[in-house]
């Protein structure tokens, strides 16, 4: 049952310096787990595939820490990798470059350039990680024939769809044990206001109502793989989204090979994207490894749920909770049973112990320790706490600084 396969996907700004936007080249080029995503200096690094949360955890250190390295000797001048998901300060819409995809690739700038003219450029330099994972063709196996069915690709799709009806249901908890960017720069609403703090009511700000959603909340259909596909094109046909790919969703289903309707329809579902994961700059490598295996045990606790209504209410239900699970209050209340609302922090209670006792007959002690972990967050100060108590005032010089020496650590103690 904890067997799968496991990738993950991280995104940062490279700063200059001086803590500003770098304007460099993608200094990556040809690196296919080194990419771009929206502006010339977000770097997205992209693990392959592996077969335990320790070895994707691990590879994802790896390429961070050669990211690192690259950008600290650069000969145009040392960049580093900013910490946060948060951007740093930001001159104006003119400082945030596009990425510059040229020949074959450039629909992929034309696309940005029309997101940069929909949404602003600003939104777009949220960064985050995102984590893929699909079940052992052991346990979907085992499934099936428990169930009396066949482990075809359509029994596959029947098992992510119903997954991911669960993951938006629950997903509040990820954002709510996870989130760590409250803070940002004042540059973000203000171009003259640089060096401004602006303590947000946000424990994420790009999780929250602030951040990048689309302009409208969709509904999707869950009852077959082509009616979530057609459900997805239906919105792209309307003219409310230019290409499946600006569905700004918290979970998503994917294919194998390239991402596109055509190849989920034809082939069906490969894996699933929990995008809700902010960038914690409490770590080196941005993010923490209790925190990676908890998504696994979390995705696996799901399955054992029995399948779910999520008619229209209750979508539109899930997405606030989420939201809602982004704010700062101490008094946020998650929408549960459709209509109740009860304190976050008492839900999380709730959920973890749940999540604890269907775990308890495992045996295995590093699954105890990570539920425990995030337990811990509960009783005691979340990431969020922690970074505003850090970062209250000279957000970006104290984060310039604190890429520096994460920069170091890299060069150094790191190898």
């Amino acid at each position: 049952m904890l067997s799968g396969n496991f990738g993950l996907e991280k995104e940062s700004l490279r700063v200059d310096k001086d803590g500003f936007l770098a304007h460099t080249k993608h200094p990556f080029q040809g690196n296919p787990n080194m990419e771009r995503d929206f502006s010339e200096n977000q770097t997205e690094l992209i693990t392959d595939v592996h077969d335990c949360v320790d070895s994707v955890y691990q590879a994802m250190e790896k390429l961070h820490r050669q990211a690192v390295c690259v950008l600290w000797n650069l000969e145009s001048g040392r960049e580093v990798l900013w910490p946060f998901s948060n951007p740093p300060f930001v001159k104006g819409e003119a400082d945030i470059h596009i990425a510059d995809y040229k020949g074959e690739l450039k629909k992929k700038r034309l696309y940005r350039e029309y997101l940069a003219e929909k949404y602003g450029r600003k939104k777009m330099l949220f960064s985050g990680i995102h984590f893929n994972f699909s079940f052992s063709d052991e346990f979907l196996a085992a499934g099936a024939k428990a169930q009396g069915a066949s482990p075809n690709q359509d029994y596959k799709d029947k098992v992510y769809l119903e997954l991911t009806k669960k993951a938006m249901i629950h997903g509040w908890l990820v954002v709510y044990l996870t989130a760590a960017s409250p803070v940002m720069d004042g540059s973000f609403f203000d171009d003259a206001a640089m060096g401004k703090d602006i303590f947000t009511r946000y424990t994420s700000v790009r999780c929250g109502e602030m951040g990048y959603w689309n302009d409208f909340i969709p509904v999707l259909e869950y009852d077959s793989l082509n009616a979530y596909v057609k459900s997805i094109q239906s919105y792209v046909d309307e003219g409310q989204l230019k290409e499946p790919a600006e569905l700004y969703y918290p979970v998503r289903l994917k294919p194998k090979g390239d991402n596109s309707l055509e190849t989920l329809s034809a082939n069906g579902v490969n894996h699933i994207e929990l995008r809700m994961l902010d960038l914690n700059p409490l770590s080196p490598s941005g993010m923490i490894k209790e925190d990676i295996h908890f998504l696994h045990l979390f995705l696996l606790y799901l399955t054992s749920l029995p399948d779910e209504d999520f008619d229209p209410v209750k979508q539109i239900s899930a997405i606030k909770n989420i939201k809602r699970a982004a704010e700062r209050a101490a008094d946020i209340r998650i929408e549960t049973d459709w209509g109740t609302y009860i304190p976050a922090q008492e839900a999380a209670e709730a959920f973890l112990g749940k999540m604890e006792q269907f775990y308890n007959g495992f045996q295995i002690p590093y699954i105890k320790e990570v539920l425990a972990y995030q337990r811990d967050k509960l009783s005691h100060k979340g990431y969020a706490v922690r970074v505003a108590e850090r970062f209250d005032s000279g957000f970006v010089e104290k984060g310039l600084a604190l890429a520096k020496k994460y920069a170091q650590y890299w060069e150094n103690e790191g190898k």
